[in-house]
């Protein structure tokens, strides 16, 4: 029967781990960002390390990001098919159909077991954003460290723009990605919703359940 629907083992282990450890890392990147660069509770005591504590936190998810990317990037090679990245543009020409169907002005796409082509081509933007964020975040703090591990994360930027420009990409980028995480939400949430394939449920689980007829050949 071609309406059955087929569990598919969609998202493996390290695909599900990098997720959910990128989403805890922008939380913790974002709110100690924006206390680094506009504090917003004060210290009334020595005692106090309220900046200490929201540098050292930032830092620590910052290097946990960057292992994350690096850990998405491997299983881009390693994975199964759903997981390599040179599958995002496989279905480039479906995006405007894809626009249209979540802005409720065309018709209902096929179902994809990975990524549909709009999802494939704003995860590559996303990632190059990512990558952006971890070399110029490097290359703020290399301002004030020297040697070659510095040079090597982020660094060599300083000789590519001042410091000054590097910060406010830094902080634009931030708001950038706060908005990818909120229509991200919305579509996968009106993606389940309609296609009920178990899309919310995959990222957890890694399985999706996908109509016979929908499968990729």
């Amino acid at each position: 029967m071609k309406n059955e629907r087929v569990r598919v083992y969609t998202w493996e282990f390290p695909i599900r781990f990098a997720h959910w450890i990128n989403f805890l890392c922008i939380l913790a990147l974002s709110v100690t960002g924006f206390y680094i660069g506009a504090p917003f509770v004060h210290a009334y005591s020595s005692k106090q390390w309220i900046m200490g504590w929201m540098r050292l936190i930032h830092f620590v998810a910052a290097y946990a990001f960057m292992m994350s990317i690096i850990i998405r990037l491997y299983w881009s090679l390693m994975g199964n098919k759903y997981a390599c990245m040179c599958s995002w543009l496989s279905n480039i020409g479906d995006v405007g159909k894809d626009i249209k169907c979540y802005l409720l002005l065309g018709d209902k796409t096929k179902c994809r077991v990975g990524h549909s082509a709009l999802a494939g081509l704003t995860y590559l933007i996303i990632f190059v954003i990512f990558i952006f964020e971890i070399v110029s975040g490097f290359a703020l703090y290399s301002a004030n460290h020297t040697g070659a591990i510095w040079t090597l994360l982020g660094g060599w930027l300083t000789g590519v723009m001042l410091l000054p420009t590097i910060k406010l990409y830094h902080h634009i980028f931030m708001y950038v990605i706060l908005a990818f995480v909120m229509v991200h939400v919305y579509i996968a949430w009106f993606s389940d919703s309609r296609d009920k394939i178990g899309l919310m449920g995959s990222i957890f689980t890694g399985y999706k359940f996908v109509p016979e007829k929908d499968l990729e050949q």
